[in-house]
């Protein structure tokens, strides 16, 4: 007896031959070399030149290249629509409390008009200490901290339901230091911008 396939199966088939993956391995937009690797059945290539990549047909990854010109014609639309990478601000303080040294309120000020030109930006106010005081103490400060960059930011027209306020206390310091150690790079706040 002779099976016949239905003509949708036998087309399923060989377009399934036809179809392609495409991997390619973009510049970074901070100039730091990157990678990926791409996995088959067969096969493992670990790709670091930006516009070099694979292409996957029959089941098997080939090596592939590309240019910037071509990846702009194929992925540009796509490639816009991303939202803007996450930018990270530090801030610095005074010490023993919440009010920002001369330079860093330069940099709020940078940083506030790159909230303003994003759409739906959403932040993350992460506040730190010094390891001088205690542990309890550096915790509210910390918050305190966070607390008044998030209150500048709604200050400024930030919607308040998008931006966050946490406190660290001492725990994640810049300069790692003994305790009681005065270190102006650990009085921050870390903003973290998406």
């Amino acid at each position: 007896m002779t099976r016949h396939l239905p003509i949708a199966a036998i087309l399923s088939v060989l377009l399934a031959g036809c179809a392609s993956e495409r991997v390619v391995l973009l510049p970074s937009a901070d100039g730091h070399p990157g990678a990926v690797v791409v996995r088959d059945d067969w096969d493992e290539r670990l790709i670091r030149t930006p516009y070099t990549g694979t292409i996957r047909r029959l089941g098997a990854n080939m090596p592939a290249e590309t240019s910037a010109e071509d990846v702009n014609a194929r992925f540009g639309a796509a490639l816009a629509a991303q939202p803007k990478r996450p930018t990270t601000y530090l801030l610095y303080f005074e010490p023993g409390g919440d009010q920002l040294t001369d330079a860093s309120r330069s940099d709020f000020e940078r940083m506030r008009k790159e909230i303003a030109e994003r759409p739906a930006a959403e932040g993350l106010v992460i506040g730190h200490t010094d390891r001088v005081g205690s542990a309890e103490g550096n915790d509210a400060l910390s918050k305190r901290r966070a607390e008044a960059i998030r209150e500048q930011l709604l200050a400024s027209g930030v919607d308040g339901k998008r931006i966050e306020a946490i406190g660290r206390g001492e725990r994640d310091p810049l300069v790692p230091t003994a305790d009681e150690i005065d270190e102006p790079k650990n009085r921050r706040v870390e903003i973290i911008l998406r």
